[in-house]
């Protein structure tokens, strides 16, 4: 009898675990576009047409190396809306002996299976998901009797696993070599932290030509995702493992060498900067994560780039990416219902349409999300989500929105970097600190200022720049949380020299300020 594969939109790779074993004269895979997983948040139409085209690809890719498929369409309005409806008549056709999936990588989408598993009995086999360094087993044993969960000496253990930059050192004391960092320092962050000026001019993405599958998806989401969020014009996303790869060997050969120094960078004319645009291609399978690291680590050994920038794009991969993923399948499904600050404002209307906003740098990075699907990092952490922390958004509405506008985002990353990282709402699991800053970081790092309606050096008066008044209503409002935290000793200790006249202005002007915004 034949097994049934079920490979998920974001599976594309020909190592996945469940196509492993696959007798190619019997098993057969089934794929499928499901309206409801189009529709549980408001995709960014760009998100849409890269994963589906992307899924398409990958089942012709299929066909070619032999596979039997089976793949429907979104296209008719008439079939199944859900990955188990669909499963449930593909059954009924071919009766397999048994079905196999690679864990899905949210918590909502295992669920779907367990419970239909239980009710049904088909005989489920789940399988590791084998493009990921560690383990659920290996994580639950690295932070079994841990206070504090620190990303640091998780990196350490995946840096010591992988063998990623770094060499045997010998010993007499010693009777075999133990593995040191390359250069001596596991971390180069302090070295990755440089503003971009004007003079320097980061290479355009290269051109991708998209194949008849692309164009047919485009139409779909034209018709069927008209009022989604984002532009559907000039569509450059990679939608196969070939194209993909030669969009990675572009990043090696003209990015790399700055991507270090400059990937905490912001310019209101720059919109990828020196970074390499792969995560949404590492999360739907379409590359490998570690092969990439080996990658970087060989530009980094024949001389392409210097340590701080190999470091800092493996850091970003075996470090923080497999980092996120862990605390997510630890914590879950409890995770997604913390709400530390018991924030409860509506996200504002501007986060939908950039226009609605004076603040130039918010109108700016959430015009690039409109354009792109897509936003750098820091301006995730310390634009949009910098903002919904000190606003006090509803971390629903805040998950939602994330999760919904970028190309690269499934819960499984999105909520613990959103969750934990840019609003806290997780208390303290994945960092030490709530990442909050007043305007001054911002200028700082970026020439968004410059063109601002509000100005960046005033607390108070209509031009007040809304981060800075914000920012200080923050630490008011939640001093007994985090006024022992030692990391934010030096803002409470300016707090506490403010007159008291001064923080009753800031009060009022950040409640009329959020009033105003529909918060």
């Amino acid at each position: 009898m034949a097994n049934l594969i079920y490979i998920l939109g974001d599976q594309l790779s020909l190592e996945i675990s469940s196509l492993q074993d696959f007798k190619k004269k019997e098993d057969v895979v089934l794929m499928t576009e499901v309206v409801e997983e189009a529709n549980y948040v408001k995709h960014h139409k760009k998100k849409l047409i890269f994963i589906f085209s992307a899924m398409r690809n990958f089942a012709d890719l299929l066909v070619d190396k032999g596979f039997k498929v089976h793949y429907v369409k979104l296209d008719d309005s008439s079939k199944p809306q859900s990955f188990i409806e669909q499963l449930e008549i593909f059954c009924k056709k071919i009766k397999p002996n048994k079905v196999i999936i690679t864990e899905p990588s949210e918590y909502r989408v295992l669920k779907m299976f367990d419970d239909y598993n239980i009710k049904k009995n088909i005989n489920l086999e789940i399988r590791s998901d084998n493009r990921f360094i560690a383990s659920h087993h290996e994580f639950a044993n690295y932070a079994k009797d841990k206070k504090k969960l620190l990303l640091e000496n998780f990196y350490h253990l995946m840096r010591q696993k992988t063998g990623l930059l770094m060499e045997n050192v010998a010993k007499k004391s010693l009777s075999k070599p133990i593995m040191k960092p390359v250069g001596g320092k596991w971390n180069y962050d302090q070295e990755n932290r440089q503003t971009m000026p004007a003079n320097v001019i980061p290479p355009k993405l290269p051109k991708i030509s998209h194949n008849q599958n692309v164009f047919e998806v485009i139409a779909m989401v034209e018709k069927k995702f008209a009022k989604n969020f984002g532009s559907i014009d000039d569509f450059n996303y990679a939608t196969t493992q070939l194209q993909a790869e030669k969009q990675f060997a572009d990043f090696i050969k003209n990015r790399l060498a700055n991507f270090g120094i400059y990937q905490d960078a912001m310019r209101q004319d720059v919109d990828f900067g020196f970074h390499s645009i792969i995560s949404m291609y590492i999360n739907i399978g379409l590359l490998n994560p570690l092969k990439c690291c080996q990658a970087v680590e060989k530009a980094y050994l024949q001389g392409d780039c210097d340590l701080a920038s190999a470091e800092g794009f493996i850091r970003q991969i075996i470090g923080w990416r497999e980092y996120i993923r862990a605390v997510y399948w630890f914590f879950m499904p409890k995770y997604a219902e913390l709400n530390y600050f018991e924030h409860k404002n509506n996200l504002p209307e501007f986060y939908w349409d950039y226009k609605k906003t004076k603040m130039n740098c918010l109108s700016n990075v959430i015009k690039q999300t409109y354009d792109n699907a897509y936003s750098h990092h820091i301006q995730r952490l310390m634009i949009t989500g910098n903002f919904a922390l000190l606003a006090g958004i509803d971390p629903k509405q805040v998950n939602e929105w994330y999760l919904a506008v970028y190309a690269d985002a499934f819960e499984w990353v999105e909520l613990p970097n959103t969750h934990g990282m840019a609003i806290y709402a997780d208390g303290g699991i994945v960092a030490s600190k709530p990442y909050c800053s007043s305007g001054n970081y911002i200028n700082k790092m970026s020439n968004f200022c410059k063109n601002c309606y509000y100005d960046v050096k005033q607390i108070e008066g209509e031009k007040a720049c809304p981060f800075n008044f914000l920012y200080w209503n923050f630490l008011i409002k939640n001093e007994a949380k985090l006024k022992s935290n030692p990391r934010l000793f030096y803002p409470y200790s300016n707090l506490q020299r403010k007159p008291k006249k001064d923080l009753k202005i800031i009060e009022k002007n950040a409640e009329n300020f959020l009033n105003e915004i529909g918060c």
